[in-house]
């Protein structure tokens, strides 16, 4: 059992909160909150600028960052391009190169991310706060944010039961270590080559899109949505589809391009395997459980929960191994795509996803395919239901995959895992860099100078 005894008076007095709840007065709570005020801080407010300028709709493009757009682990965002003549109600926030921003919504508290490429027209949404250094290092603050000391406290100022969330004051009163310029430009360094290797990923990633598009003839090729067309009935009664979006030709054209490739194509229950029986977890065992949120939209899997069979939910019915591929089946996730890894075998995923693997096409491209323009279109035309729609079994297992040649495939291969290398030494650094700054907390920072340029120097060997 945990207990903390705290005086009343300091509670009823402190002029930042009043709170009663026990969990807001945990023994980590309160050792974090000792080990700041020990040493030198200041209230976040007076670092950072939270205002921001509203977006406002106009014509053309912009750049939307959703809370689902952002990866756990790295603070990488993949930003969605709208129209602006119909943005979504939640994009006010109107974002420029070293600002910092933070999901308040729980359970994303983790949705962490600085802008470090200048940008037109990027806009976060109203579940984020938007922070613009003034007297800190920009970088320091997003590393900051990343480490399990902020990550906690921010989970210790979470209000409300149906829809937790963090208030924005709450956050703004948070004190803040002011360390030495020379440490705030260390860790600066880091994120720079952070990011150096995150933008060597993308494209990577990128080359073997292009790789495959190119392959297929559809390097320029780009869908067009139609806002009518006319269909024979009997193509319904064939289809067993009545809804207009199910036949809009752009699906057609690329399944059309597809089976026009030179080498041939298949079915992909033809090519590949689809892992669809379920599991039952064993109530004592401990279990890894990749689900939905845990799919950034770059690909990755960037976290899992891990809890006893018996503390599981039901969806949790799906065991992957090193190699596989799994699949969304949601509409408004088909891009959650993600190549399982040996650190991942033998855990388990949602039935919301299609597990996957072929002894006739390569992970690698299997994962391409199916996030390309190729698997993306097929994927979304075969999605159905009102309340919660989707791809079906029998939809998935129709798609049409092209037969491609070993020598494409293993280009494509070698080209996701420099892109996957690449991802692993930026999670190498960006870990250096939190843990570096929680020991800075926790001791000093000449421990943790130390401690960094040791963990540096083994990287170079």
């Amino acid at each position: 059992m945990q207990t903390s005894i705290v005086n009343y008076k300091k509670v009823e007095n402190d002029s930042d909160y009043f709170r009663f709840d026990a969990e807001f007065y945990l023994p980590a709570y309160l050792q974090y909150e000792k080990l700041i005020d020990s040493q030198k801080n200041d209230l976040l407010r007076n670092l950072a600028d939270s205002s921001y300028k509203t977006f406002r709709r106009k014509k053309g493009i912009f750049e939307y960052i959703e809370i689902s757009n952002i990866d756990l682990t790295t603070g990488e965002y993949c930003s969605e391009v709208l129209n602006s003549e119909h943005p979504p109600s939640r994009a006010k926030k109107v974002l420029n190169k070293n600002d910092v921003i933070m999901s308040t919504v729980r359970p994303n508290r983790n949705a962490v991310s600085i802008i470090l490429d200048e940008k037109k027209d990027l806009v976060a949404s109203t579940g984020f706060c938007k922070f613009t250094a003034k007297r800190i290092n920009p970088k320091f603050l997003f590393v900051l944010f990343k480490t399990s000391i902020y990550r906690d406290l921010l989970v210790r100022f979470t209000t409300a039961t149906m829809y937790p969330a963090v208030n924005e004051d709450d956050i703004l009163n948070l004190r803040i270590p002011i360390f030495d310029s020379k440490f705030q430009a260390q860790i600066e360094l880091i994120i720079d080559q952070f990011q150096s290797l995150i933008n060597k990923s993308k494209y990577f990633y990128f080359e073997a899109e292009q790789a495959l598009l190119s392959e297929l003839g559809l390097l320029d090729w780009k869908p067009k949505h139609r806002l009518y067309f006319i269909k024979n009935f009997s193509n319904t009664q064939k289809a067993e589809r009545i809804d207009a979006e199910y036949f809009q030709p752009m699906y057609e054209e690329v399944i059309e391009r597809i089976r026009q490739y030179k080498k041939g194509c298949k079915s992909l229950s033809d090519i590949v395997k689809v892992k669809d029986k379920n599991f039952q977890p064993k109530d004592e065992v401990s279990y890894r459980y990749i689900e939905l949120a845990n799919i950034s939209a770059n690909g990755n899997v960037n976290g899992f929960i891990e809890a006893l069979g018996k503390e599981l939910p039901a969806r949790a019915r799906r065991k992957v191994n090193d190699g596989d591929v799994i699949v969304s089946t949601i509409e408004g996730a088909l891009s959650s795509i993600a190549l399982i890894n040996d650190d991942l075998d033998n855990a388990l995923c949602s039935t919301g996803f299609f597990v996957i693997n072929s002894e006739k096409i390569n992970s690698e491209t299997l994962l391409v395919l199916l996030k390309s323009s190729v698997g993306q279109l097929q994927l979304k035309k075969g999605c159905s239901g009102t309340i919660l729609t989707a791809i079906g079994d029998d939809e998935f297992k129709r798609i049409i995959l092209p037969d491609l040649p070993v020598s494409i495939q293993s280009d494509i291969k070698k080209k996701i895992t420099e892109m996957y290398n690449a991802k692993a030494l930026s999670k190498r650094l960006l870990d250096i860099a939190k843990r570096g700054v929680e020991m800075a907390i926790e001791k000093s920072e000449k421990d943790a100078q130390e401690w960094i340029d040791m963990e540096l120097q083994k990287l170079r060997k």
